[in-house]
């Protein structure tokens, strides 16, 4: 099922559901949504058959989320506020978290707040892809400036067609990629909740997945088959999530 939440500033996001039992919210990646990260493939089924109660939101300007124009609608780490207010309404006595990406991204600064998940999923990312953002920021912004004119063979060719196959609202994009802050390694250390790091073997779209288990003092690696885009095709991501969040 779906349902509209309306966040701390009157944004409205889409939230997709399945399932019953343990709460686990899942943030999908930067121009995706639910349905193509925890649902096409048969992740959220994955959990959901086995006594989970899966929630998964549309990220602000993406999916079936609101995508404003206005500036002012995306103030520094938006994506932490909404998560917060998301969180705050659900008022669950207890829950798991992840997310893929840019929502694992998201999932470890959360996890820097107030917030006690009793364990985390950092999938597709690896210890850079907390920190220098600038470069990925620019990279990604680039790609919306040339949308039209890049050919194949560009190196933002396949950002692109991503972009364009998700009907991603470039404007809001835009916006939006230039909220994200960095994370040190000083707050990585600071994050005490069991986290499986969970990647491709062929994927360092994000930096060394094993570098940042060995900086969570209660981190986990796992390697799954696939590339940053191929891993969350393939059944062994929801498989790895469902025995590290049964263990």
């Amino acid at each position: 099922m779906t349902w509209d939440f309306t966040s701390f500033d009157g944004v409205k996001l889409k939230i997709h559901e399945m399932g019953k039992g343990r709460a686990v919210i899942l943030f999908h990646g930067l121009f995706s949504n639910a349905e193509t990260n925890w649902i096409k493939f048969g992740h959220a089924a994955t959990l959901a058959e086995a006594g989970h109660r899966v929630i998964m939101p549309d990220l602000r300007a993406h999916g079936h989320s609101e995508a404003p124009h206005d500036a002012a609608a995306y103030p520094q780490d938006v994506l932490i506020k909404d998560a917060l207010a998301l969180i705050d309404y659900l008022d669950l006595p207890d829950y798991d978290i992840g997310g893929f990406s840019l929502g694992a991204r998201t999932t470890a600064k959360l996890l820097t707040t107030h917030i006690a998940p009793g364990k985390a999923i950092l999938a597709g990312m690896g210890l850079e892809g907390l920190a220098g953002w600038d470069r990925r920021q620019g990279f990604f912004l680039k790609a919306i400036e040339i949308r039209d004119t890049a050919k194949r063979g560009d190196p933002h060719w396949m950002a692109i067609q991503f972009m364009k196959s998700q009907k991603i609202d470039t404007v809001a994009a835009a916006h939006l990629l230039k909220t994200f802050s960095d994370m040190e390694p000083e707050a990585i250390q600071t994050i005490t909740t069991p986290t499986l790091v969970l990647c491709g073997s062929d994927d360092r779209d994000n930096g060394n997945p094993e570098k940042l288990a060995e900086l969570l003092p209660n981190g986990h690696h796992i390697a799954v088959p696939g590339t940053h885009m191929s891993s969350v095709t393939k059944s062994e991501m929801g498989q790895e999530m469902l025995r590290f969040l049964k263990a």
